[in-house]
């Protein structure tokens, strides 16, 4: 996996900030708080959102904004991915507004999908890559620190190994359940052994034939019965047509009785309604003499001659006409007031305008001027530098009029001399090998000699024609001592000669920064002092344009004031407009009233002649009625004379007996059917128990075909259970090995001439560091800036053994050191830079993100990115630096 590019907008302490990363390693340098380790945040954030900070999500978002973007592209494993997160904080609570991760294959939406999608794409969660990739500022001894289980569990799950421990905890669960179902089929296994021998216990056939017999019984003795309920049921039948009969006639004259009533009833209202209409007529009457009185007056204060229609309404035309033509010359008075008074806005804000930018060319003149001052001073400054740099040129120039070298092979002699002392150093070590050798030689041959051996052969001395060989081993010790000791001043006198190259080499190289220094002032200079006159011509001009400014503003002013006298006359006539409209209103109101009146004397005629109608309507209907109601009256006494009592009197007495034998039979049909019902349900609950009996014998073979394979099952988990458990411990071995060798190969890179020689990782990641002369410590035991390395170590290590795997490579996040230098010194320093060095260029790490403020990392970077805060704002940007080596020449 690589970043490619960050885009950040309203991010914490970034506005907005857009930067391309590239391969290999990237040093983000800056002061301390001027906002570097925010840029990294961000790209945490984008992966992971929430769970990658530890503060809430309003705390993302700048100060003053509502919201913040941010976007991340990135590679990996052959496809480009591009990520967008924005948190919206624009209530009591922010909330992510957006986050959408596009792939090669899909795009995926929301918060936990992205996150979901991104844990699967790097096969770790947010916890995971800050143990693995991402050493976070002020977390550089996190793993140190932690406890043998913490490290155990971090480098588990970094490891996958945590899932196995998660499947042997299932399969342990399995077995605990499969054993728990188990017991409790056996339990139900035997509750139905002891079932099946209680209802064989039970003679559950006799039974049912005796209650099949007494069934039979009862059923002949319902049909008995429902026999002779269905004669009764006949009789009941015919003596009830009778009475339906009797009770159709009483029904009908019941309707009759009613109809009657209501007809009578319906003409007595028609009568009073015909009473009514009659005083409402004489109502109207009334009302209609009273409008007419009102007519003629509001005719009289109308100035018409009489109340007619067309008079009224060509009348009310010419006023309506009148008032809007008055309308038309009001409404062209304020569209001109308006006007005059936009005219005047206008002129008065231009006259405004012109002020404020006669203002800002006099402010700018004044800034130019203040440059200009500026520029001289800096001039004399620069100049001040340049007499220091020169004095410095001429410094390192004389140290080279009496060295035996010119500085153009400064640096050829420096390697040459190291050249030699690495030969003579390595003389020196064969040397001390060699005399070892033959030191221990000699030993061994004085013991033999003191035992009476010859040294050579193991005989006896007597017969041994080899014993005065042990002085030639004497004289050999002794040459090879002069010789080290010859070598060893040599060595000593080499290691002089190399300071005094090194110092005469490094000396070349300052020379030659001093001298594009120099040439870079000079230029600067130059560039300066052409711009001076320029600049003193331009704030003359400002000057001359802001007095001609000035003046355009008096004019502009001058034309707003007449402009608001033609407004206030305009008003005037509007004001005149709208007394003369108000007495037109009047008068159309005085015409409008006359139109009301005719219309309500109008309706009140209309309404008068409508009663009328209805009144007579009404006595119409009523003689229709009174016709229905004498057809009514006579049909009534034809049916009182067709009515029988004796005939009713006879079917009564028949419907009562059919009844109480009716009643009497269903009381017994009902008792022998409840009889019948249970002798039914008595037979059912035998069959019933023979069809459990059956049932719990099927079941209880079923039951033990389940107990059977549970079992099996029980013991297959218990396996798999083992299996996982083996497999962890197998594979967490074989990583701690894997990552033993790793971790050694790293700290010998960083501590090759310290007094440290190898660690030990022991399978529950117990880290111990033995010193050369074999005494272990505890990592805890090191220094600030030892344990800081340490940890750095281990974790290149850990992401060493990720990356390259044991069995093949897995892709891998940018590996991360946010501010690694805080615990240490200048010493430490260089060999974190080694080891940097050693990550990118032996292990292949596809880039290396370093976010620190310390000088001596820049000479580390492949890509410098500068950050820098200003401090009105309170903001960060971001820039790129294309010359590092003059970035790095300066900083020294």
């Amino acid at each position: 996996m690589r970043f490619q590019r960050v885009a950040l907008e309203n991010f914490k302490c970034y506005d907005d900030a857009d930067l391309t990363l590239s391969p290999g390693v990237t040093v983000i340098h800056g002061l301390n708080g001027s906002g570097k380790s925010s840029l990294l945040e961000a790209c945490f954030f984008a992966l992971y959102g929430s769970k990658a900070i530890d503060e809430n999500l309003d705390e993302v978002v700048t100060i003053g904004a509502d919201d913040c973007t941010v976007d991340l592209w990135f590679s990996h494993a052959g496809g480009d991915y591009h990520l967008t997160r924005r948190v919206r904080n624009t209530g009591e609570r922010a909330t992510t507004a957006k986050c959408v991760l596009e792939t090669p294959e899909e795009t995926f939406e929301g918060a936990r999908a992205v996150r979901r999608r991104v844990t699967e794409l790097l096969r770790m969660d947010s916890e995971s890559f800050v143990n693995c990739a991402y050493v976070r500022q002020g977390e550089v001894n996190k793993l140190i620190n932690a406890s043998p289980g913490e490290r155990q569990d971090m480098l588990d799950d970094l490891l996958q190994l945590g899932k196995l421990e998660t499947y042997r905890e299932r399969a342990s669960d399995a077995r605990v359940g499969v054993k728990r179902v188990r017991e409790d089929k056996q339990s139900r296994l035997s509750q139905l052994d002891e079932q099946i021998q209680t209802k064989e216990d039970r003679d559950l056939h006799e039974r049912l034939n005796g209650l099949e017999s007494e069934l039979n019984d009862t059923q002949d003795e319902i049909e008995r019965i429902e026999g002779q309920r269905e004669s009764a049921a006949d009789t009941l039948e015919q003596a009830s047509a009778v009475l339906e009969e009797y009770e159709e006639r009483r029904t009908e004259l019941d309707e009759l009785s009613e109809e009657i009533s209501d007809l009578e009833t319906e003409i007595t209202e028609a009568e009073s309604e015909r009473n009514d209409l009659e005083t409402r007529i004489s109502e109207l009457k009334e009302r209609r003499e009273s409008l007419s009185d009102d007519l003629r007056e509001t005719v009289a204060e109308s100035e018409l001659d009489e109340a007619d229609s067309d008079a009224v309404d060509a009348r009310l035309d010419e006023l309506q006409d009148r008032d809007e033509e008055i309308q038309e010359r009001i409404t062209e008075q304020s569209v001109e007031a308006k006007e005059h008074n936009s005219t005047a806005d206008s002129l008065e804000e231009q006259a405004e305008d012109l002020g404020s930018r006669a203002e800002a060319k006099r402010e700018e003149a004044d800034e130019v001027a203040s440059t200009l001052e500026d520029a001289r001073e800096t001039i004399a400054d620069r100049r001040d530098r340049l007499d220091d740099i020169d004095e410095k040129i001429e410094a390192l120039e004389a140290r080279f009029a009496d060295a035996t070298v010119d500085r153009e092979s400064a640096e050829d002699h420096r390697e040459e001399v190291a050249a030699e002392l690495d030969e003579a150093r390595q003389r020196v070590t064969e040397l001390e090998t060699k005399l070892r050798s033959e030191r221990e030689s000699l030993r061994e041959a004085e013991e033999l000699l003191e035992e009476g051996k010859c040294p050579e052969c193991g005989q006896d001395v007597e017969e041994s024609p080899h014993v005065e060989s042990i002085e030639d081993d004497r004289e050999r010790v002794a040459e090879l001592e002069a010789d080290l000791e010859s070598a060893r001043e040599t060595v000593e006198t080499l290691e002089s000669k190399l300071e005094r190259a090194e110092s005469l080499a490094d000396a070349a190289d300052r020379l030659a920064t001093l001298e594009d220094n120099r040439s870079n002032v000079v230029q600067l200079v130059e560039e300066k002092e052409s711009g001076l006159a320029a600049d003193e011509e331009r704030v003359e001009q400002l000057r001359e344009d802001a007095a001609d400014l000035d003046s355009q503003a008096e004019e502009k002013r001058e034309e707003a004031t007449e402009k608001r006298e033609a407004a206030d006359d305009c008003r005037s006539v509007i004001a005149e407009c709208n007394r003369e409209r108000q007495r037109v209103k009047t008068a159309i109101q005085r015409l409008e009233r006359v139109e009301t009146l005719l219309a309500d004397v109008e309706e009140c005629e209309r309404e008068i002649e409508q009663r009328r109608e209805t009144r007579t309507r009404l006595g119409e209907t009523n003689d229709q009625r009174r016709e229905r109601l004498a057809e009514k009256r006579e049909r009534k006494r034809e049916l009182t004379d067709q009515v029988d009592e004796s005939r009713i009197e006879e079917a009564l007495s028949e419907r009562q007996r059919a009844e109480n034998y009716i009643e009497k039979a269903d009381a017994k049909l009902e008792e022998l059917r409840e009889e019948r019902d249970d002798l039914q349900s008595a037979i059912g609950a035998v069959e019933n128990e023979l069809d459990e009996l059956d049932s719990l014998r099927e079941r209880r073979e079923e039951l033990a075909g389940e107990v059977e394979k549970l079992e099996s099952l029980y013991d297959e988990a218990e396996q798999l259970q083992e299996m996982y458990g083996t497999l962890r411990a197998e594979l967490r071995q074989r990583n701690v090995e894997t990552l033993e060798r790793m971790l050694n190969e790293t700290f010998s890179l960083v501590y090759q001439n310290d007094s440290y020689a190898r660690i030990e990782l022991d399978g529950e990641y117990q880290l111990t560091v033995f010193q050369k002369d074999g005494e272990p410590l505890e990592p805890e035991q090191l220094s600030g800036g030892e344990r800081a390395l340490f940890n750095l170590s281990l974790r290149c290590a850990i992401y060493r053994l990720l990356a390259e795997g044991i069995e093949g490579s897995a892709p891998m996040p940018p590996l991360i050191l946010d501010e690694p230098t805080v615990f240490l010194d200048s010493g430490h320093v260089t060999q974190l830079l080694d080891l940097i060095e050693y990550m990118r260029d032996d292990v292949g790490v596809e880039q290396i993100l370093v976010v620190s403020h310390d000088e001596e990392l820049v000479g580390a970077a492949d890509d410098l990115v500068r950050v820098e805060k200003n401090a009105t704002s309170n903001r960060s940007r971001v820039d790129r630096v294309e010359r590092i080596e003059e970035t790095v020449a300066e900083l020294a």
